[in-house]
């Protein structure tokens, strides 16, 4: 696999009345200054991996905000109000946060169209065969980056996918292929947004092939190198794409490409890496696994976002964290449940009333950076895990027309018993209870991580908050029914109103 260091992004986010896909990263090759040579393209594609550093994506806003704005955390009395506006459900188009996660998105969409548009026409003028395989490489990178922006944009600001048929009278995203968009910019129906996407993964896949000789990590102890996009990667959104799409024989065909592989292996929560930690903690204090499939890579000097600086606010004297655990969640993890104390520990804040709670230590940070920077609370987001394959493959087996309970619970069973100090290794599912212990499931095991908005969505469920111990008032009973207009996010403001686009509002826009 190619190495490729990742360098800081120079990436300037500025809302004015020009539209998002009007702007272009100032660390591109302008227009005049096309990519020609293989080096060139190398380097689009490090500024590429370099976009997914910004703190309104992965390291930020776009994993914390979806499961803040759900029913995953209470604010604290006495909180900094850091992202109040979403935990209140106070969600507006001219939120600072709706529009750097748009900008950024669409950042990475236009520097994927740029490299793709020199890349087709260097190609017919090199005739070197290793060159060649570099280019099909980084055209590979590309495609797949592209596909995850614009997943990441139908998730956020696009109803669920219901049907073909509904599908396609349901409002897309703005698609463009090219870095300067021709005509007026119009948003493409939800069936031909999910479409592009999966036929940029189509080409990614064929682009990103692993080499017949390379070794997986079949023991479960070696770590692959996951900082770079591979055809494992490929295959874990496009099982994620299909599970959105209720596609759930794609959903299992997909995620049973990467369990089936042996590439990569659950990390155990019984099993020591070292006598300090277990392969499990081992992962989230220093973003080294054989279960993660694709993280953020950061180094001691190009980082992201602090995922766990609003969970702790640690001045080296006391906590005063902005939001907590809520408590529904901590229930659900039964005694033998090794995640739980992996995930949260139990703390005094440092707040004048005295809340001792459960604090998120699964985002204390990479003890490696911490020590080579002194800087709290970067953890790589580790964007896609095995056991999200594991969750998505027994979700799909539930819901298909003739349900498979029995392969379903094999795979809840696996996840389990890598997670517990103990478990009876098998786990009864059927019609009345599948659902139930594939949404528990996926709480425990993917708390904070991005999902949570998106499950209540596609599932149609709504949430209540029941007032916890010194929680915000306002908020904290906050009641939320299904199909709320806000669990789709509204169109940034300005992308509205930018002089030659005709992109249609979302009914949270209103």
């Amino acid at each position: 696999m190619k190495n490729i260091k990742i360098y800081t992004l120079l990436l300037a986010l500025m809302f004015a009345v020009t539209s998002c896909l009007d702007k272009y990263p100032e660390d591109a090759v302008l227009e005049g200054e096309a990519i020609t040579t293989v080096e060139q393209a190398d380097q689009a594609v490090i500024g590429i991996y370099s976009a997914f550093l910004s703190s309104a994506l992965y390291s930020g806003y776009l994993t914390l905000l979806p499961d803040l704005q759900a029913d995953f955390v209470y604010a604290v009395e006495g909180y900094s109000n850091t992202y109040g506006g979403f935990w209140r459900w106070d969600i507006i188009p001219t939120s600072s946060e709706v529009e750097a996660v748009y900008a950024s998105l669409y950042d990475i969409i236009g520097r994927c169209n740029f490299l793709l548009e020199n890349t087709a026409k260097m190609k017919p003028l090199i005739t070197n065969d290793s060159e060649l395989d570099l280019i099909d490489q980084y055209e590979g990178e590309a495609y797949f980056a592209r596909a995850l922006a614009y997943s990441e944009l139908i998730k956020l600001y696009c109803k669920s996918y219901e049907s073909k048929e509904e599908a396609e009278n349901e409002l897309g995203v703005v698609i463009t292929e090219t870095y300067y968009p021709k005509g007026k910019i119009k948003r493409s129906s939800l069936e031909e947004s999910y479409r592009f996407v999966i036929k940029d993964l189509e080409r990614a896949a064929d682009l990103l092939a692993l080499d017949e000789d390379y070794e997986p990590s079949v023991d479960g102890y070696l770590f692959n190198v996951s900082e770079y996009f591979n055809e494992y990667t490929v295959y874990a959104l496009r099982a994620r794409i299909a599970l959105y799409m209720k596609d759930w024989d794609a959903a299992i065909e997909y995620s049973s490409k990467i369990i089936d592989s042996e590439y990569y292996a659950l990390s155990s929560a019984t099993e020591y890496f070292s006598s300090e930690y277990t392969y499990f903690d081992y992962m989230w204090a220093t973003d080294l696994a054989s279960e993660i499939i694709w993280k953020v890579g950061f180094t001691s000097t190009n980082y992201g976002g602090r995922l766990g600086r609003i969970f702790f606010n640690y001045d080296y004297v006391s906590y005063k964290p902005d939001y907590v655990p809520a408590k529904w969640v901590l229930d659900l993890y039964s005694s033998n449940d090794l995640r739980y104390s992996s995930y949260f520990y139990e703390m005094a804040t440092g707040y004048s009333h005295g809340l001792t709670w459960p604090l998120l230590v699964k985002y204390w940070g990479n003890t490696d950076l911490y020590s080579q920077n002194a800087v709290l609370n970067l953890s790589m987001p580790k964007v896609f895990r095995l056991a999200e394959q594991y969750l998505i493959r027994a979700e799909a087996y539930c819901c298909k027309e003739t349900p498979d309970y029995s392969r379903a619970g094999k795979d809840i069973s696996t996840l389990r018993a890598a997670r517990c100090s103990s478990y009876g290794g098998s786990t009864p599912m059927n019609a009345e209870n599948a659902m139930d212990i594939i949404e528990e499931e996926r709480v425990k095991e993917l708390y904070m991580e991005g999902f949570r908005l998106t499950d209540l969505k596609r599932w149609h469920k709504g949430f209540e908050r029941v007032p916890q111990s010194h929680s915000l008032t306002h908020g904290s009973s906050l009641k939320v029914e299904a199909d709320d207009p806000l669990f789709v996010w509204p169109i940034p403001q300005h992308e509205l109103e930018s002089p030659g686009t005709d992109i249609e509002p979302n009914e949270s826009n209103k």
